[in-house]
């Protein structure tokens, strides 16, 4: 296992962490079920394999999956690793909530301290409404106490956002981003990589793999990865272009059983700073390009066809539309889109008005390409 420094929080931090957002389950019409055993197994023998950071939430897994994190912990593994959870702002309405949900984690958890305390996906707004909550006296408070060791945020919004946050309280002690070799312009992107490590703040990565979907490539995506010759998986690549960035503590992946787990331990027993050539940032660079040849519609999100006379929600259509085409996932995408089906929100209750062709500033036939979303994603 490769290990790198984590600023104020530890001489060290193992390359992988564990992500536990995605321990094995299945979800039925009377909720979620876990594999328990199977996710504390895997928990602990990542921990085994030299993994010492893991990852969880307040809301993760239907709330439960602290306390399966708290139970792979128990037996002495809670003391060989650093322990992550998050505050959720979206369960917060007022201060009196703070310590509510802080006592249900360490309860579930089974533990008496935090080693590091989130903010959850945080954007702008999210960020003003825990800031006026008074969220970081509270945090402060804790650290102080030893019930915290150390105060960070996991983060979902702009670059600009990012920079705000972090000028209005630049005491944060680690920011945990979605980062990928897709992602290099989405949310914060690299430039967010680029300005926690000028601030020195350690960065913790989450979606390396874009939900998995950059582990199973299309077909001219692997393409290019063939190109190189060399038995690495789309993976492996992935977390390898993550691996290469010194501004990155830990990656967090989402493993879902034990032969996952082997691989990813195999993959960060190598990867590391520097761990790859100029062709082959090249090659990463032109897989992006291949999957950005997918995107059916170059539309924006720009939202300025927010107020369509039927109701239709066309940025969130094409959107996914353009992730199925991408990712060749056209069977996730149908099950998505008959919920706007029975709502009566689908894109063919277009009327043909090409108001919205008017404003879209990308120049979309939207009325045509509304149409094809339709026929693709229909049942």
């Amino acid at each position: 296992m490769q290990y790198r420094p984590f600023g104020k929080i530890a001489d060290r931090v193992s390359a992988l962490g564990f992500g536990c957002m995605r321990i094995p389950g299945e979800k039925t019409e009377d909720g979620w079920h876990f594999d328990e055993d199977l996710a504390v197994r895997m928990i602990r023998h990542a921990i085994d394999s030299g993994v010492n950071y893991v990852d969880t939430a307040y809301t993760y897994s239907d709330s439960q999956n602290e306390r399966i994190v708290g139970k792979a912990l128990a037996d002495g593994y809670r003391d060989r690793v650093m322990l992550t959870t998050k505050l959720p702002h979206w369960a917060c309405n007022s201060a009196e909530d703070f310590p509510r949900i802080f006592e249900e984690q360490l309860a579930r958890l089974g533990t008496d301290h935090l080693d590091v305390y989130l903010l959850h996906a945080l954007h702008g707004d999210s960020w003003e409404k825990m800031r006026d909550l008074g969220a970081i006296p509270f945090m402060e408070k804790l650290k102080a106490e030893g019930r915290i060791r150390h105060i960070g945020f996991s983060f979902h919004g702009t670059y600009d956002e990012l920079v705000r946050i972090l000028d209005e309280y630049p005491k944060f002690d680690v920011v945990q981003l979605q980062f990928n070799y897709l992602d290099v312009e989405e949310q914060a992107g690299e430039r967010g990589i680029r300005l926690c490590g000028e601030r020195g703040i350690p960065v913790i990565v989450m979606e390396g793999l874009r939900g998995g979907n950059l582990a199973k490539v299309p077909a001219n995506v692997q393409a290019v990865f063939d190109s190189c010759q060399t038995e690495r998986s789309p993976a492996e690549w992935a977390f390898r272009f993550l691996a290469d960035y010194p501004e990155i503590a830990t990656v967090l992946s989402g493993m879902t059983s034990l032969d996952m787990v082997d691989d990813n331990v195999r993959i960060f027993s190598d990867a590391a700073v520097g761990c790859l050539s100029d062709s082959e940032k090249a090659m990463i660079a032109a897989a992006r390009e291949a999957y950005k040849s997918r995107i059916p519609v170059k539309c924006t999100g720009c939202h300025y066809c927010k107020d369509c006379p039927a109701g239709i929600a066309i940025p969130s259509i094409f959107s996914l539309w353009s992730h199925c085409v991408m990712f060749d996932v056209r069977e996730d995408g149908i099950k998505s889109y008959k919920k706007r089906i029975a709502e009566g929100t689908d894109a063919s209750q277009c009327i043909g008005c090409h108001a919205c062709e008017e404003i879209c500033p990308q120049n979309i036939m939207v009325a045509d390409r509304l149409r094809e979303a339709d026929a693709y994603l229909r049942p």
